[in-house]
């Protein structure tokens, strides 16, 4: 059985930093590329990133990202990080990481992934 953890959310100040964590158990994390979402309250979940497993190439969501973010990823240690960066009170949201499937959905595409985390908190005072 497949299971992703989130960790590393938190309560942050405006132009701090924080670096999530998502470990996947079960399955070969090698082989599956991996994505970021986050869904503030009263929105839409949103793509955040994503990671090829192949090349650790990755793809962000730039009106979102704007730059400030970084996804990457530890096969040995089967974790995918997120680094966050300038955090501004909008990032506010949940986080959730996603093992995505095979096909030719593009990354931003929710229903190309097939096993998500709980999520974790990030809040950021302004």
């Amino acid at each position: 059985q497949v299971q992703l953890v989130e960790s590393g959310g938190g309560l942050v100040q405006a132009g701090g930093s924080l670096r999530l964590s998502c470990v996947v158990s079960g399955g070969t994390f090698s082989s599956y590329d991996m994505g970021w979402f986050r869904q503030a309250p009263r929105k839409e979940r949103e793509f955040v990133g994503g990671i090829n497993w192949i090349s650790s190439s990755t793809y962000y969501a730039d009106d979102v990202v704007k730059g400030r973010f970084t996804i990457s990823r530890d096969n040995a240690k089967n974790t995918v990080y997120l680094q966050m960066g300038s955090l501004k009170p909008e990032d506010t949201a949940v986080y959730y990481c996603a093992r995505k499937s095979a096909g030719d959905n593009y990354y931003s595409q929710q229903r190309g992934y097939d096993y998500w985390g709980q999520g974790t908190q990030v809040t950021v005072s302004s």
